[in-house]
């Protein structure tokens, strides 16, 4: 049965002669006769499960939807330009633009002010060297070898990540009061000197060449040459 607050087609009031005060009244008097909807309350185990849980979330009903597949021309059913649009970089045939493209102008990651060293990705500011100084020593006792396996075990260091590939470095802070001998790959001056003031040894470990081209081709020549 139809109620009496249905929608009335233009075509509807074009034929009658009803003026809009009898439509409102007609409304308002369907509204009053709509049936009442009863509130039920739930109970107390039933608002327990209907809690929102990081198990139980999702998007509202019909709010996400998903991507519609680009055709590829007519057959596709999706007209000529099948989603493409008429114009533009983006309706074209290829990989079209790349992330962070903002269409000629400077973009973000280059207008927002940059850092010095490692955090703004400059591979000049990341330590070439785990660097201990001579203050740091009063853990080992007369005679002791100073390693970089000697410091990580008294705590002096903790090394981690891209640290673990690195050689020690001595710098010259602080006075040294024992007898060490100490294993670095580089010794400040000032810290060789303390040391070998102190009575101890500053032994420099050889390290692994750096590798240059200019290097390398003196090698394979040499090695040609034999």
């Amino acid at each position: 049965m139809q109620c009496l607050g249905a929608q009335v087609k233009p075509s509807m009031l074009a034929s009658t002669s009803i003026s809009g005060r009898q439509l409102q009244q007609r409304a308002i008097a369907a509204k009053a006769a709509r049936p009442s909807v009863a509130v039920v309350r739930s109970s107390a185990a039933d608002d327990e499960a209907e809690r929102l849980r990081l198990f139980n979330l999702s998007p509202q009903q019909g709010s996400r939807k998903g991507a519609n597949r680009k055709g590829r021309g007519y057959g596709a059913g999706q007209g000529g330009t099948a989603g493409f649009g008429m114009r533009g970089q983006k309706s074209r045939s290829g990989s079209g633009i790349r992330p962070g493209f903002e269409g000629g102008q400077t973009p973000l990651y280059r207008r927002l002010p940059k850092l010095k060293g490692i955090a703004g990705g400059m591979g000049a500011g990341l330590p070439d060297f785990v660097v201990v100084n001579l203050t740091q020593l009063a853990k080992f006792a007369e005679g002791e070898e100073v390693t970089l396996e000697a410091l990580e075990a008294k705590r002096i260091v903790n090394l981690s990540g891209r640290e673990t590939r690195l050689p020690l470095k001595v710098l010259g802070t602080g006075e040294l009061t024992s007898k060490l001998t100490i294993k670095a790959a580089a010794f400040s001056a000032s810290a060789k000197q303390k040391i070998e003031a102190a009575g101890g040894q500053a032994v420099e470990l050889p390290q692994k060449a750096t590798w240059t081209r200019k290097a390398h081709e003196a090698r394979v020549a040499a090695a040609a040459a034999k």
